[in-house]
């Protein structure tokens, strides 16, 4: 195992209750698995949507084994299952024409539609602060992450427009855009092009495998997501699928160490950089 390396992340002046509400099952319209902070400290959360053909069953594992510091793990499933399949399989939108092909462009709406009551839960009744709110999907959760961050941060844009003063109102309070956390994306372009008065400044890694790679990127995708986001990282590395080794999962655990906030309590202390899940 190669040398760890120590990173201190930045500490959070949040006042939220340091134990989060654990979200309901009554108040979703999916299965989810969640999993509160191993070290009773639930700071960030971080969301893990599956990939085409999954459920939330082996993302809510990953989340177990990353071990993130002050960090809670909600794994959610995909709101459709796949037609004329046996096996649990689930998809974030309809993704095949009536001849079982690939859609060429599929339409995200009812998972951003999902993802927008899931957030009003964690946000209303759980307690959890949408800039503490961390994503992490693959392939098409990847690009449901990506979509739903700059959708929700189209709609405090609007918020924003909406509260400044005005004749009829001059001395309104104006309103402050919140953003998520971070987004971290393996495989997963947009699927639209990004319109947006003002570049979402959710930090987004962007993972992906180069071609011949069957998951390998159009060549535009780093781009769009570039005019999207104000801050982009790019990895890209030979293979298929899911980061595998500690050498494929550094740069997203250190990407993590960078933007996950720490509550401050007996002193101070390091997340180690570099550490694939176990």
């Amino acid at each position: 195992m190669s040398e760890e390396r120590g990173i201190t992340i930045r500490e959070s002046s949040n006042t939220t209750p340091r134990v989060k509400t654990p979200p309901k099952s009554a108040a979703l319209p999916v299965p989810f698995l969640y999993n509160p902070s191993d070290d009773g400290t639930d700071e960030n959360l971080l969301v893990l949507l599956h990939g085409l053909g999954d459920t939330q069953i082996p993302f809510g594992k990953l989340g177990r084994q990353l071990h993130l510091p002050q960090t809670a793990t909600f794994a959610l499933r995909a709101p459709e299952k796949i037609p004329y399949l046996y096996e649990e399989a689930y998809q974030w939108y309809t993704s095949f024409d009536p001849l079982g092909e690939l859609l060429e462009r599929p339409n995200p709406t009812p998972a951003l539609e999902l993802m927008t009551k899931v957030v009003d839960h964690l946000v209303q009744d759980c307690g959890w602060a949408p800039q503490r709110i961390h994503f992490f999907g693959f392939a098409q959760g990847g690009s449901v992450a990506a979509e739903f961050a700059l959708k929700y941060w189209r709609n405090e844009l609007s918020l924003q427009q909406k509260s400044l003063p005005s004749p009829s109102n001059p001395n309104a309070n104006e309103y402050t855009p919140r953003s998520f956390a971070s987004v971290v994306s393996v495989s997963g372009p947009l699927l639209s092009f990004p319109t947006l008065q003002k570049p979402c400044p959710t930090p987004l890694l962007i993972f992906h495998r180069p071609p011949p790679a069957e998951s390998s990127l159009r060549s535009s995708s780093i781009s769009e997501l570039k005019k999207g986001f104000t801050k982009v990282e790019e990895v890209k590395m030979k293979g298929e699928g899911m980061p595998r080794s500690q050498e494929e999962w550094e740069p997203i655990m250190r990407f993590w160490s960078e933007h996950l906030a720490r509550r401050q309590m007996d002193g101070l202390y390091e997340v180690m950089a570099g550490m694939a899940p176990t």
